[in-house]
């Protein structure tokens, strides 16, 4: 079986070319078995770049833990890089489905051998209404929560995220409240869990508790609902930089 390892900031992905080769397996368990970063590749999860009638190509990604996830901001524009790359794409835009809807993407930068070095890609208007989110409060928006002692403010970037801010950011936060919070009933499809230290108006400091994959370098989908919540909040500009742990 031919993959492709990329990252994005630290959050990485085995990634295998559906356009190539036809591949018939249970992506679930497979999922589960490449991601393992000591029997298997290692990674933050699958994804799958397959044909679509409603895009220019589609992405299906799985967390490490086999169930399906709705979107990551770092894994597309890997899909990006290599739909490019591989000269599936000829122009410097596209689009891709995801399971949250069309994602458009734009190539920024280019290495001297014409790949493609950087891209953007816009994430969409966040879902800031309780049921759509989806968590078991139906405010809009979802503020000044509390669970298991802590408050924080739901927000979807096509996956529900829950934003704690915290004086300062500890390895209990993440790993020791983390796993508890994705899995409370506030948040019937569990929730990736950000802890976020306000350095100014313009900056943060977040780490993440990813729903299906633990800990990871980066989220792109959370470094923009943390930037929500920072503005809703009134603790940031609207415009603001995330640094994790991969990178800012």
């Amino acid at each position: 079986m031919q993959f492709i390892k990329m990252q994005g900031v630290g959050n990485d992905y085995v990634y295998l070319d559906l356009l190539a080769h036809d591949y018939q397996l249970d992506f679930e368990d497979l999922a589960r078995k490449i991601s393992s970063r000591h029997f298997g590749v290692g990674g933050d999860g699958l994804v799958l770049i397959m044909e679509s009638d409603k895009a220019d190509y589609r992405m299906k990604m799985f967390n490490a833990d086999g169930s399906e996830a709705e979107m990551c901001g770092n894994a597309i524009r890997c899909v990006g890089k290599h739909l490019y790359d591989s000269g599936y794409i000829k122009k410097d835009d596209l689009s891709i489905e995801t399971l949250c809807g069309i994602k458009y993407l734009w190539i920024t930068g280019k290495d001297k051998d014409g790949t493609a070095e950087s891209l953007r890609v816009d994430m969409g208007e966040p879902i800031l209404r309780g049921r759509d989110i989806p968590v078991a409060v139906d405010d809009e928006p979802v503020m000044g929560v509390e669970v298991l002692g802590y408050t924080g403010t739901a927000v979807s970037m096509g996956n529900p995220h829950f934003v704690i801010f915290v004086n300062e950011i500890t390895d209990h936060h993440v790993l020791g409240v983390g796993p508890k919070l994705e899995v409370d009933p506030l948040f019937p499809k569990k929730a990736n869990i950000e802890f976020v230290q306000v350095t100014g108006k313009r900056s943060m400091v977040m780490r993440v508790w990813e729903r299906g994959s633990g800990e990871t370098l980066a989220c792109g989908t959370g470094a923009c609902a943390t930037a929500v919540a920072g503005a809703l909040n009134g603790l940031t500009d609207r415009e603001v930089d995330v640094k994790l742990l991969g990178g800012t």
